[in-house]
């Protein structure tokens, strides 16, 4: 049980994150422009739909629910979970082939750039917990929602490395090249938590 109240403050502090990372990402990103930072706040709104569900998932664990319950919990949590990195690999993709048609790469944004630093810092830890605790309570939908936040940390690098691209060579497309190479990991993940809802056991 006290594994288990760990799992609702990691994903409680993962959520008021996630809340600021979106609100100021998309703001910054409107400002300076940038669909990077646009699709960064973008994939903290997904994040946060997710991490709202696995919260609900824990707290149904956290008051002694019965095991049926938790396991009714867990895979409604693993579908949401799911659902949310299909949705985030479509928006990469999507958000990628506009940056490439428009020609318009990474821009450069103080702010922006300060949120990815600590969004990178944080997602990794939070990443690291999700999963270390969703091991311990037996939960693949909280090691899926661990996987979501490394998706954000690595977004977050691909911020940081696109401006500094752009900024010293003129590389603009080079955050939407790697961010194509992100699909393939959020989609398998992806994949992985629609069939654990569905109860398919080797993956």
């Amino acid at each position: 049980m006290e594994t288990v109240k760990k799992g609702v403050y990691i994903e409680l502090v993962s959520i008021i994150w996630m809340i600021i990372e979106a609100g100021v990402a998309i703001g910054a990103g409107l400002i300076a422009h940038s669909l990077t930072l646009v699709a960064f706040g973008a994939d903290s709104i997904i994040e946060l739909v997710a991490g709202v569900v696995l919260l609900w998932r824990l707290l149904i664990e956290a008051k002694g629910a019965s095991l049926e319950r938790v396991k009714q919990a867990e895979r409604t949590a693993s579908w949401v979970v799911g659902i949310a990195l299909i949705l985030l690999a479509i928006y990469i993709v999507v958000a990628a082939i506009h940056e490439l048609w428009t020609k318009q790469g990474a821009e450069s944004s103080t702010m922006g750039i300060g949120l990815a630093i600590v969004s990178t810092i944080l997602m990794i830890y939070l990443s690291r917990s999700k999963k270390r605790i969703g091991g311990e309570i037996s939960s693949n939908a909280l090691k899926a929602d661990g996987s979501c936040s490394i998706v954000c940390a690595y977004m977050a690098i691909i911020v940081l490395v696109g401006a500094a691209l752009t900024a010293f060579f003129g590389w603009w497309w080079i955050d939407s090249i790697i961010s194509f190479g992100l699909t393939y990991f959020v989609v398998k993940e992806g994949l992985e938590a629609i069939q654990e809802a569905r109860g398919v056991e080797d993956t």
